[in-house]
């Protein structure tokens, strides 16, 4: 209970900022096939945002999921290849492909590393959408990270809600 304007005791009201109308908010998905030529970085960015252009969706938000244990996502810079270089190599330190440091290794001595550096970074992404566009910085991409050391084809999941 809460006390309104006139000092009586009223019940809190809920104030919803969604429209009842259920035609107003939609949703699209589609799943992303990503070929990966092995350990690094592959740019999504422009697949996603054409995703995003042909919903129609104006503003909303845009979930991307990657469907694998041994690949990951993440906004990095996308202007210096370098950057992505130095992710690679701090990546390899902190989970080299040493199997005498793993009992997991019957999917190969690359597998073990590829579990934890998935875990190091994200398999799920959440960006706004507004004016139709994801509302990414200047100088930032999406990626799927690849950490495996052999080409793969990964799945990203997109999911887009909005008006």
């Amino acid at each position: 209970m809460i006390v309104g304007d006139h000092g009586a005791r009223s019940r809190p009201r809920s104030i919803s900022l969604l429209s009842r109308d259920p035609a107003v908010m939609r949703q699209r998905q589609t799943i992303l096939a990503v070929p990966t030529p092995g350990t690094g970085f592959v740019e999504i960015t422009r697949e996603i945002d054409r995703f995003v252009a042909d919903s129609g969706i104006r503003a909303g938000l845009l979930t991307a999921l990657i469907r694998h244990t041994s690949a990951g996502l993440v906004i990095q810079e996308n202007a210096d290849p370098d950057v992505l270089a130095d992710l690679t190599d701090r990546l390899a330190v902190l989970a080299p492909r040493d199997p005498s440091l793993y009992r997991h290794g019957s999917e190969g001595p690359d597998d073990m590393p590829a579990h934890i550096r998935a875990m190091l970074t994200n398999v799920q992404l959440s960006i706004p959408v507004m004016e139709g566009r994801l509302t990414l910085g200047t100088w930032q991409g999406v990626y799927v990270a690849e950490h495996r050391a052999r080409g793969s084809r990964r799945q990203v999941a997109l999911h887009l809600l909005g008006e």
